[in-house]
């Protein structure tokens, strides 16, 4: 059992938003390791960042990964910053995943102010800049597929990763 698709990309991407788009096209269970870990340890990611630190969340993150691509059939969307774990880097490989690419306008036009994305708090535009920089080159290292998302609606960026899915289902 794996996944049809794993969805990855910096915040304001469109993950979560594209992999209902697709799991409605396609008839798929949709699941997002983001809700996984709030569902798992009942509380906010923000709240996890801040009460026990990035290292933390990002170990409940990798293992929500791997959990997550054992036993999800259907669309999966992970963290932005799942990919910064080199075990979530190998749990990947073999697994058709899609980098949705943005551009910073874009990027920083979708998240907003960020309240609900901690590593964006402060600066928005210069925070996630170096973030999109940092993690692009590793997105592209997991990516089967890249699909640039600026300038496209979540059912256009949809259609693309369902025509390259052929008969991946």
């Amino acid at each position: 059992m794996s996944p049809v698709v794993v969805l990855v990309g910096p915040p304001g991407a469109g993950k979560s938003t594209v992999a209902r788009e697709i799991g409605s096209r396609l008839g798929l269970a949709v699941r997002d390791t983001d809700a996984d870990i709030e569902a798992e340890t009942g509380r906010s990611i923000p709240d996890l960042f801040v009460q026990d630190g990035e290292a933390h969340f990002r170990a409940l993150e990798t293992a929500a990964v791997q959990v997550a691509l054992a036993d999800h059939e259907g669309v999966l969307a992970v963290g932005g910053g799942a990919v910064t774990s080199q075990a979530t880097r190998d749990a990947l490989s073999g697994h058709h995943v899609v980098f949705l690419d943005v551009g910073l306008v874009h990027a920083v036009e979708r998240v907003g102010l960020a309240a609900n994305r901690p590593l964006l708090l402060g600066n928005v535009r210069s925070t996630l800049k170096a973030l999109m920089d940092e993690r692009r080159p590793v997105y592209r290292e997991v990516a089967t597929l890249v699909v640039d998302t600026d300038g496209r609606t979540p059912q256009e960026v949809a259609d693309i990763v369902a025509e390259d899915l052929g008969g991946a289902r």
